[in-house]
């Protein structure tokens, strides 16, 4: 009896407790959009020479100016008509708000006389982004032109403007987006009327705690949370905790055949595939945090947000999911109930028929397999170069537009000031060795306040350009006591902490969850196997990036973020499946099973799981695909196509050739390996695809 009241009360005082979780979170989970921060800074090096001009501006009076330029074109070049519009309309800029130095700002007419450029800065907003991003739409909406006249606002402030305002857009569209992804691709899997409910709405209040426990974070320990690193966590949350309900749920279905109650055949699925899913947590969250070592504040801010959201969805997975589903009972799988005694309709199974292909020509399949990641890594070498912030956008907006008519009317000049800053009692001695630098077209002296001044130094190259760089460079090495910053700085120094970061995270990544796999897989030789397919898998995924993104995307750079949040994920999520797959492969062994019969059993009996986590976890990532940055695009792109790699090609065939040409050598040192050892074998259970 008190079995059976156990079996009755502990699901509910689970479902009982999440709801009171739900209760509480739900006030605060709408309120993390309020202390995300997309500031300069929040996505700078934590170390870098940009990043202290940043933090400095932000403490001159008025804070960060607010920098903007408008540019007037007309093709025929301008008239007198023109000019004195334009000379009316900063007038009224000028009387409506408070601008640095002079009141009314003078034009800059091109050599061609097609174009007047007129830079304006004002420190009126205070430091505080509201008031920035009014201040550049009242100024938009103070300049006109017509009758072929064109006028944009551009500027780093502007541009910043229009990435904000993009960002601002993404959480709802991408939380909607996915979850009609995933609704979708749950309905094709389970085809039950009822059952894709199930995983979609626990999945869902696991995103719903992610985000309140985030907003905690950000409160009692200063976490910074970008809109990226929000719109990543949705991702991870919805794709890996579906993936470890498919697990679960498929797993359970055939303990359903084989145990009368619900109640104990979720102890017995929970039993033989909770380790794996526990596995796979545990490398995606050690994974996000050894972000953490990164110097780049965005990749660092990403790791404790992504490792949130995956022990979120553990959480709700190990618990609220399997809870729902006793509740429910067998029903909840109609109309393909599973009898308890049934077998399931026998039919060829897709994955049986791959590991039959396998163990005919395992060499075969493995030489074919490792010679096409091979080739496909080669793309890798035709990735564009580094993204300039004008290619940021997917589709062209204003501040970008008047970026490119600058660049072609004003050859000789950068439109687009370097920012330094320096001791106030330095200002002179800086300003005199800056004029003097090789590449140095002016220097005009700005702010000053806090022991510090700010100098905006124009250089002859237009901005992101080789010629610019090297002027930067000069700057830095003569300028001593001074930090160097700017769009253009914060661009040169991203590259160069991307580099430092792949050396310092990637060894720890793989070294993580190399550890995770041998703990779970008692072995050296099975981990390392599925550490090199993952790692082949980035390089192949890259490659096909390299491929793609300018022919066919036509992108005209690549995120320097790209490859190393990349890695990360492809290494962390990727190796979930290979868990799902060996820790199967090791149950089977446990049981007697010899090294051919378990490598097949588990590809067949699993094989149908792993298909369907990787068609939802690529599908999922592919929704970043649909965001107008460039940087998300690219990331969506490879980590999905990743994830397909891995899915249907190695963990199918190179994994499963493998492990067939190894034999026992697979679990080498651990005790699986030792020929002849019989270990105590579990009840004899049916073998039958658990396919969803």
């Amino acid at each position: 009896m008190a079995g059976i009241r156990k079996r009755r009360a502990l699901p509910w005082a689970v479902l009982a407790l999440w709801i009171a979780v739900v209760a509480l979170a739900v006030p605060f989970a709408g309120k993390l959009g309020d202390v995300q921060r997309d500031n300069a800074v929040d996505y700078l090096p934590a170390g870098a020479d940009s990043t202290q001009v940043a933090r400095i501006q932000q403490q001159l009076p008025g804070g960060e100016a607010t920098e903007l330029v408008l540019v007037y074109h007309r093709d025929g070049g301008l008239t007198a008509a023109d000019r004195a519009a334009v000379g009316r309309q900063v007038a009224d800029i000028a009387a409506a708000h408070e601008l640095t130095g002079t009141q009314a700002p003078p034009a800059v007419p091109s050599k061609d006389g097609t174009t007047l450029m007129v830079p304006l800065s004002s420190t009126e907003p205070g430091g505080d982004e509201a008031k920035r991003t009014a201040l550049v739409e009242d100024v938009r909406e103070r300049v006109a032109g017509g009758d072929g006249l064109s006028v944009d606002v551009g500027g780093p402030s502007a541009l910043q403007t229009d990435m904000e305002e993009v960002f601002e857009s993404i959480d709802g569209a991408l939380m909607l987006a996915t979850v009609l992804v995933v609704a979708v691709l749950l309905i094709l899997t389970y085809r039950s009327p009822f059952l894709w409910l199930v995983p979609l709405v626990v999945v869902g209040v696991a995103a719903v705690a992610t985000r309140a426990l985030i907003y905690g974070l950000v409160q009692g320990f200063d976490l910074t949370v970008t809109s990226q690193s929000a719109g990543i966590m949705t991702v991870l949350v919805f794709g890996a905790g579906t993936d470890y309900a498919l697990l679960i749920v498929a797993r359970y279905r055939e303990e359903l055949r084989r145990v009368p109650q619900p109640y104990d055949a979720m102890r017995a699925a929970l039993r033989g595939c909770g380790p794996a899913v526990l596995a796979s947590s545990g490398t995606v969250a050690a994974g996000l945090l050894c972000l953490l070592a990164a110097d780049l504040n965005s990749a660092r801010g990403l790791g404790p947000v992504g490792a949130v959201g995956v022990v979120c969805a553990l959480a709700a997975m190990l618990t609220l999911l399997p809870a729902v589903l006793v509740l429910l009972g067998r029903r909840v799988f109609w109309p393909l109930v599973p009898a308890y005694g049934s077998e399931p309709k026998q039919r060829r199974s897709l994955f049986a028929a791959m590991g039959s292909s396998a163990g005919r020509r395992p060499v075969a399949v493995l030489a074919s397999g490792a010679v096409l990641l091979g080739a496909l890594a080669l793309g890798a070498f035709s990735l564009p170069g580094t993204l300039k912030q004008e290619d940021t956008f997917t589709s062209r907006p204003e501040s970008v537009s008047a970026m490119r008519t600058l660049a072609d009317a004003y050859p000789e000049r950068s439109s687009q000031p370097i920012s330094v800053v320096a001791r106030t009692s330095d200002t002179q001695a800086v300003l005199d060795k800056a004029r003097a630098t090789n590449g140095v077209a002016a220097v005009e002296q700005g702010r000053s306040a806090d022991g510090w001044t700010e100098l905006s130094v124009f250089a002859e190259d237009a901005p992101e350009t080789p010629g610019e760089t090297e002027t930067i460079k000069s700057l830095r090495k003569g300028l001593d006591g001074a930090y160097v910053g700017g769009l253009s700085a914060q661009q040169l120094d991203l590259d160069d902490t991307n580099a430092r970061d792949r050396l310092v995270v990637v060894p720890l990544v793989l070294a993580a969850v190399l550890l995770i796999l041998i703990a779970l897989l008692r072995s050296l030789v099975a981990p390392l196997i599925l550490v090199v397919a993952v790692v082949a898998v980035w390089g192949a995924a890259m490659g096909l990036g390299g491929l793609v993104f300018g022919p066919l995307f036509g992108f005209n750079g690549t995120d320097p973020g790209l490859p190393l949040l990349s890695f990360v994920f492809l290494v962390a999520l990727g190796v979930d499946y290979g868990i799902f797959l060996m820790h199967r492969m090791r149950e089977e062994a446990l049981t007697g099973a010899d090294p051919a019969t378990a490598a097949l059993t588990a590809l067949r009996t699993t094989g149908g799981v792993i298909a369907s986590a990787g068609i939802v976890l690529a599908a999922t990532f592919a929704v970043l695909m649909n965001l107008p940055l460039v940087p998300l695009v690219e990331m969506g792109f490879v980590v999905a196509v990743g994830v397909l790699l891995d899915t249907f090609l190695v963990r199918t065939y190179l994994v499963t050739s493998a492990s067939l040409l190894l034999g026992r050598g697979v679990w080498w040192p651990g005790a699986l390996s030792k020929r002849g050892r019989a270990p105590h074998p579990e009840p004899e259970r049916t073998s039958s695809p658990a396919g969803v």
